[in-house]
């Protein structure tokens, strides 16, 4: 069976061939998935689609009818995925629905660290050879507040981690996850969340009901000296009500790795190019905000976790079977 895998990094390459390798016909592109693309998987009846991939009716059409029958996303998230346009079509929809937690938890603390410690500053300076500790004080987080918001696997590995800085925890989400209740988390209203927390980090999937979860009256009642952390959805936050809160001086530090409008930037080398996202580039002009490449997920364990997951999910489609991952069954399943 023939399937081409799109937006595939390097790193990503041989662990797909040998998930793949001598049982079908794979090609990897590092193409994104649109409608000036979506010609390319003519004949192949599995598109293997990323998270960057614009998968919409029109896309979605075009693949049915070069023969398409199954797109499995690397990834959790799906809102990129037209799921309406793919019952009426009969294409089936996978996705990856968990893999390791640790992995993006791990990276948001990277990420406050680097923020709290202006450990990016430090090093630009130290290349010059420039060891003075002039605005590169930090503070402990230690005794101080941490919010959670959603605390699903990746949250409550985000919040064992701030349990072991000794923080205070404070949650938000539709349901109450015991693990960390036995942390000693106390569920709030986020309004409260946002108004008491020293360090806010993101693991909210993008839903109607999240976009722009972070808004301007959000970021109001954030502390003047809070760290804000987004590793899940660009979408979760107003960016350009973020800059404008930058702009007048508030936030301690900003981490993102995810952009509301990051699609055909992110993972593409864009050097040499002008940026006309004005919001982006203004955020970038800030020293206490750090921006990175939607790399939170990206460890040997958490990619190799989502490749077999994803062959899994082909050879479950082939044979009839639906599984947690399948988010849209194929038209004879109902």
């Amino acid at each position: 069976m023939d399937i081409v895998a799109y937006g595939v990094v390097t790193d990503e390459l041989p662990l797909l061939e040998r998930a793949f390798g001598g049982r079908h016909r794979l090609r990897c592109l590092d193409l994104v998935l649109n409608r000036d693309t979506a010609a390319t998987a003519a004949g192949c009846a599995v598109v293997c689609s990323s998270v960057n991939d614009v998968l919409d009716e029109e896309v979605l059409t075009t693949l049915a009818g070069g023969g398409t029958k199954l797109v499995t996303q690397r990834a959790t998230g799906y809102n990129n995925i037209d799921l309406d346009a793919a019952r009426k079509l009969g294409l089936a929809v996978s996705r990856v629905s968990s893999y390791s937690p640790y992995s993006v938890a791990e990276f948001a603390w990277t990420l406050a660290l680097a923020v709290n410690r202006r450990v990016a500053r430090s090093v630009a300076r130290t290349r010059d050879f420039d060891f003075r500790l002039n605005g590169l004080l930090g503070r402990d987080f230690h005794g101080r507040t941490a919010g959670v918001v959603g605390t699903g696997k990746i949250g409550a590995a985000f919040a064992r981690i701030a349990a072991g800085f000794g923080m205070r925890l404070l949650g938000w989400d539709i349901a109450e996850n015991p693990e960390c209740l036995d942390l000693g988390m106390e569920y709030v209203e986020r309004e409260r969340l946002f108004a008491e927390s020293d360090l806010i980090s993101l693991h909210v999937p993008l839903l109607p009901d999240t976009y722009h979860l972070v808004d301007r009256a959000a970021l109001a009642r954030m502390k003047d000296d809070a760290i804000l952390i987004n590793t899940s959805r660009g979408g979760l936050i107003d960016a350009q009500a973020l800059v404008d809160t930058l702009r007048a001086g508030r936030l301690d530090g900003v981490g993102l790795d995810v952009y509301e409008e990051e699609a055909g930037v992110f993972f593409f080398d864009r050097s040499l190019d002008v940026i006309t996202d004005d919001t982006l580039a203004r955020l970038m002009t800030f020293r206490n905000v750090l921006v990175s490449s939607h790399q939170a997920y990206f460890t040997h364990d958490a990619v190799e976790e989502i490749v077999r997951t994803t062959a899994r999910n082909v050879e479950d489609h082939l044979a009839g079977r639906a599984n947690t991952n399948t988010l849209v069954p194929p038209p004879d399943r109902g």
